[in-house]
């Protein structure tokens, strides 16, 4: 299979980390032609960004937002990135800890992902929006 690029979008998020590896492999359909390969990921955003973590329990979900809001506050007082709001340069923070990209090894027309891996989109503002993904797929 020669190299397969797709940019997609995906839903607005509200703030807080989202399992998106069923929005991934409904927009990619080419994933199912592989037999062993590569996907990697990007989000084309500097207030969002990718990890792979626990797919099962919520909860775990809910105690990365709750860390990383301790872990970089809004409202610090050495913030001078202001003028977009109280959530932005937080994101920034936020974005830059857990990186833009993540990559997957596909076997037999799947991500090769761990019992209890799933990919995530981390939304770290209020209202973040659509978010434009970049998938590149190769493989055989």
């Amino acid at each position: 299979m020669p190299w397969v690029q797709r940019e997609f979008r995906l839903a607005p998020k509200t703030r807080g980390f989202h399992l998106i590896t069923g929005e991934i492999e409904r927009g990619l359909p080419e994933l199912r032609d592989l037999r062993v390969g590569i996907l990697h990921l990007f989000v084309r955003h500097t207030s969002a960004s990718l990890t792979l973590n626990e797919n099962a329990d919520p909860s775990v979900r809910a105690d990365f937002e709750s860390h990383f809001n301790e872990l970089v506050p809004e409202d610090a007082p050495h913030y001078t990135h202001t003028a977009e709001g109280a959530d932005d340069m937080p994101a920034h923070l936020k974005a830059s800890l857990l990186g833009a990209s993540v990559s997957v090894p596909v076997t037999d027309g799947r991500m090769n992902l761990g019992t209890w891996q799933g990919v995530y989109l981390c939304e770290h503002r209020d209202a973040g929006g659509a978010r434009g993904l970049v998938a590149t797929l190769w493989g055989e």
